[in-house]
């Protein structure tokens, strides 16, 4: 692809690193828009040759290709605007990087919903996660953003307008609860007394992560999914308050996942449920 000329609002976490993406891709990044001080830092560090200017100046300032990285409340508030001052041109490309959103949002701008499936720091490190990845593409020209998401190292991945949701509710369901839960089992090592509960945790849920993106629910181990019911009474019995809930829910997930599977049978499934049917510590339905 011949070199563009790139724009970018939104100089946050991830419109700064794919920015800096872009210009490791031979494109011109000519100019950003960026409120917050980390995000004036951020692109200081990750877009050196950008002019920090306002939303509607950095759409001017950028005939090709408009990049806007803005949470996805605020997507349609700062299309609107860019579009009621006059700022978008004609043959711009506009490309937001919101999961949750299509093209609608856009109205009639030339554009397209560009998502990374990858989380993102605000680091340097960031860019080394993208070659690879998949980008979730939502466009009515399909050659275009090819062309643009192999530059940025991807591999392009067609979602429909009204999959958006499910799509971003996918990736946000195992991403950031992926975070929470990994975390609930740490505080649970530390209560038993582990000390340093990563060394402990490393090698485990790798294994599990690795384990389940081949083997689907094949994959399921541990007491649920034999039906080992005393072993999960004994974990809601001793588990602090506040995290049995998170508990109960993944487990009568994980029970009816091993269930339809055929991992676990229904006859052998009967005692656990009941305990899993728990409204509270220390009670059974």
């Amino acid at each position: 692809m011949n070199a563009l000329t790139v724009g970018v609002i939104g100089a946050g976490r991830v419109g700064a690193v794919l920015g800096a993406a872009l210009l490791s891709a031979g494109h011109r990044v000519v100019a950003a828009a960026a409120v917050s001080a980390a995000s004036r830092e951020r692109a200081a560090r990750l877009l050196p040759d950008a002019a920090i200017l306002p939303a509607d100046e950095v759409a001017r300032a950028a005939p090709d290709l408009l990049l806007l990285a803005v949470p996805d409340d605020a997507l349609a508030g700062v299309v609107a605007g860019l579009d009621r001052t006059g700022a978008l041109r004609r043959g711009q490309v506009v490309a937001h990087t919101s999961g949750a959103y299509g093209l609608a949002v856009l109205g009639d701008v030339n554009g397209m919903a560009l998502h990374p499936a990858m989380t993102f720091t605000g680091a340097d490190s960031d860019l080394d996660r993208l070659p690879g990845i998949a980008w979730g593409v939502t466009t009515r020209d399909r050659a275009f953003a090819t062309r643009l998401v192999a530059d940025l190292g991807g591999v392009p991945e067609w979602v429909a307008e009204d999959s958006r949701p499910l799509y971003h509710a996918a990736l946000a369901h195992g991403a950031n609860h992926l975070v929470t839960l990994v975390n609930e089992a740490a505080d649970l090592l530390r209560a038993a007394g582990v000390g340093r509960p990563g060394r402990v945790l490393e090698p485990l849920l790798t294994a599990a992560l690795d384990n389940a993106l081949r083997m689907g629910d094949a994959a399921l181990t541990g007491p649920v999914s034999r039906g080992d019911a005393g072993t999960v009474a004994k974990h809601l019995d001793r588990m602090p308050a506040d995290a049995v809930p998170a508990y109960l829910a993944m487990a009568r997930r994980t029970a009816d996942r091993a269930i339809a599977s055929g991992r676990l049978r229904p006859h052998d499934a009967a005692a656990l449920l009941g305990v899993l049917s728990r409204t509270k510590v220390g009670t059974q339905a």
